[in-house]
């Protein structure tokens, strides 16, 4: 009997052996360039797709591309502000020109400042709305048009698992990202009919250089959070990323508007 071993990150080690579920698909992974986004894209990548990834930061969108091409990926990258429409435009026009298509578009763009809620200021604010907000509006409106056109594609939303258990510090965040849950329900049944189907992921902790950094520099605080996850452990990047592949693929046609969490059972039901 032959088994699939099991890597860090969620990876099996003999993908050969399976079928590319998005080959010939199209991809968008915003904020792709590092963490979470690059996961993403590398899972995507891997499993058939082309992959366009957008990154506000120039130099790590250049070394996020350069990583897919060395792997094998067809790959392109947008370097923009989509919480700019005219950027998202831009970032759906430059997929059209390369793919021809757009098949499956992640949100995962982000990155807030966390913070108890009396110590924001309008302008922290504002960036994290701009951050994971007005990113996915913007990105969707981009690509649903097409989609609609077609009478096919997957949108998935990456929201955060602390909107359900109000995790400290995050109220400002939460405001964003529940924002994003949202909008994941309301575009779901209102493109049901259409052959597109909308999700969240929402993970909790992760495993990212963005998490390791801030556990330097604050250790009491990410033992906290973690505290709150039965399985006593952040989430691995992989592990997100391959429900993101779930349910970008066509088995998953019948799963809409639906916020799944990966994380470790610190919510339930």
């Amino acid at each position: 009997m032959h088994f699939l071993k099991p890597i860090p990150g969620g990876v099996m080690s003999d993908r050969a052996s399976l079928p590319a579920p998005h080959k010939g698909r199209a991809v968008i992974v915003t904020g792709g360039g590092r963490g979470i986004g690059l996961s993403i894209a590398q899972r995507l990548a891997r499993d058939g797709a082309k992959v366009l990834v957008s990154d506000t930061d120039e130099q790590i969108l250049a070394e996020a591309v350069k990583s897919l091409e060395a792997e094998g990926a067809v790959v392109a990258g947008y370097h923009g502000d989509l919480s700019l429409e005219s950027e998202a435009e831009g970032m759906a026009a430059l997929a059209l020109d390369r793919f021809g298509t757009i098949d499956i578009l992640v949100n995962n763009a982000g990155g807030g400042v966390i913070l108890p809620f009396l110590e924001h200021t309008a302008e922290t604010l504002r960036r994290t709305i701009d951050r994971n907000l007005w990113t996915a509006i913007w990105s969707c409106r981009a690509v649903l048009t097409h989609m609609e056109e077609r009478r096919y594609g997957r949108i998935l939303n990456i929201g955060a698992d602390s909107v359900r258990n109000g995790l400290w510090n995050h109220a400002g965040y939460n405001a964003a990202k529940g924002g994003m849950h949202g909008l994941t329900t309301g575009l779901a049944r209102e493109f049901a009919t259409c052959g597109i189907t909308v999700n969240t992921v929402a993970p909790c902790a992760v495993n990212t250089p963005q998490l390791s950094e801030l556990r330097e520099q604050n250790p009491e605080l990410v033992e906290r959070w973690l505290s709150v996850i039965p399985m006593a452990r952040a989430a691995e990047m992989g592990e997100v990323a391959s429900m993101v592949s779930y349910l970008a693929s066509i088995e998953a046609g019948y799963i809409t508007g639906q916020v799944v969490s990966v994380n470790g059972g610190s919510t339930m039901l």
